[in-house]
């Protein structure tokens, strides 16, 4: 999103009303409003356009009275204002928030740089849990020495490093079978692991000196 940046309210009130010194709307000798009713003709707090006259009276352009508002001192002093000192103020505002706005910048692309850092670091801490686990189908043979060993007493992850996650008996599907659940002659061992674990798993639900 484009920002504009515009020089602070104060210094383009105080140039406005060297302006109107300058250009003789407000003749020396006269009384400038005073604060309450400047600040609700530009719509501003009576505070910025203290500042603003406080501005114009160190440049002796005008003359701030207390109680009484201010006079106009010279139109000389508001032109040399507007040629000098108004110019090289607002330059250096406007460098100001130009420096402000390359901090604001700075710190945006290192908060930008941080989170897609972490992004990065997540998809790759994460990756493979997106992936599914391959899942192999192990039969029980009738004549298996595993039939009716518990998956406990078999320590089948440490015999094959491969993981029952179901049994398939029949029509019937045990999910998450526990240590004490005992292996049937026809189930289907379903496990997740590697291809080498689904290989040991079938080498010991065949293999008759397995126990």
């Amino acid at each position: 999103m484009q920002q504009t940046v515009v020089p602070a309210q104060y210094l383009q009130i105080a140039r406005d009303l060297a302006g109107r010194i300058a250009r003789g709307e407000l003749p020396e000798g006269s009384r400038i409003y005073g604060r309450s009713v400047m600040a609700s003709e530009y719509n501003v707090s009576p505070e910025t356009i203290r500042r603003a006259l406080r501005l114009l009276s160190d440049m002796k352009v005008v003359e701030v009275k207390p109680q009484s508002g201010a006079v106009v001192l010279s139109a000389d002093s508001a032109r040399r204002y507007i040629e000098n000192f108004g110019e090289s103020t607002e330059l250096r505002t406007l460098r100001g928030q130009l420096k402000t706005l390359m901090n604001e910048y700075a710190d945006l692309n290192r908060r930008l740089t941080d989170t897609v850092t972490a992004l990065v670091k997540s998809q790759d801490t994460f990756a493979a849990a997106n992936e599914p686990f391959p899942n192999y189908e192990v039969p029980v043979p009738k004549d298996s020495p595993l039939i009716g060993k518990s998956i406990g007493a078999l320590k089948f992850w440490q015999s094959t490093g491969g993981t029952i996650v179901a049994i398939r008996r029949g029509q019937t599907v045990i999910l998450s079978p526990g240590p004490y659940a005992e292996l049937y002659a026809g189930d289907v061992i379903v496990l997740v692991g590697s291809p080498s674990a689904a290989e040991a798993a079938y080498h010991l639900v065949t293999t008759k000196e397995a126990l």
